[in-house]
């Protein structure tokens, strides 16, 4: 699914990620590597497999685009240092053509020592490419002339079939000047969204981007 934000062509993909064609560049937010282990040694009995699919998933994307640039909008890891990091940077180090990014979101609480290692460029607040503004969290006034893409609220949206079936799923979410990314991590949660009319919404059903009519 493409569209077009402020004249830059976006490709939706079905994985939870955005491909901006002109740069080469993969944007995705909210990873939440790591949050798996994290619950385990908490004594929470989740599944060891789904952190295979979020590795799984980044890899092939990685490998389909050839993307120059990975951004990761927020998230990227899910607490403090566990086996998992070294996951992430076995990835980086395979992938030695393609810069990978971070905007800091309010998860990624690992020591600079710690991105330094995996040649990770990290950003505090914001990142700007032309007229698009990279942040974590949704900016509370966007510039005129400009439009933010975030991550960090994991937007899903409310369907219903015939009778009182309904089902919540991951979204992309495209307002006036600010779109939401849906979570890219499969151990995150959803938190429905109420898309006002004008209001763009694309969501991922099995492995489709289908745009989302709000009647």
């Amino acid at each position: 699914m493409e569209i077009e934000l402020l004249n830059e062509k976006a490709v939706l993909l079905p994985q939870k990620a955005l491909w901006l064609k002109s740069k080469k560049t993969l944007l995705m937010a909210d990873l939440h590597f790591g949050k798996i282990n994290h619950f385990r040694k908490s004594g929470i009995p989740v599944p060891a497999r789904a952190n295979d699919k979020n590795t799984e998933a980044l890899i092939a994307l990685l490998q389909t685009t050839k993307a120059d640039r990975v951004i990761f909008l927020g998230d990227l890891f899910h607490s403090h240092y566990n086996e998992e990091w070294e996951v992430v940077g076995q990835i980086r180090k395979h992938f030695v053509n393609c810069a990978f990014e971070l905007v800091l979101g309010n998860h990624d609480i690992l020591s600079e020592l710690q991105y330094d290692r995996n040649n990770l460029k990290v950003y505090l607040n914001e990142l700007r490419e032309g007229n698009l503004i990279l942040t974590h969290e949704p900016m509370t006034d966007v510039p005129e002339g400009s439009y933010n893409l975030s991550g960090h609220l994991h937007p899903g949206v409310q369907l219903r079939g015939t009778g009182r079936q309904a089902v919540t799923l991951p979204c992309f979410y495209f307002g006036k000047n600010q779109g939401i990314l849906p979570a890219f991590g499969s151990f995150t949660g959803l938190a429905r969204i109420q898309p006002k009319k004008e209001d763009r919404i694309f969501v991922i059903a099995d492995d489709k981007i289908i745009a989302y009519t709000n009647a």
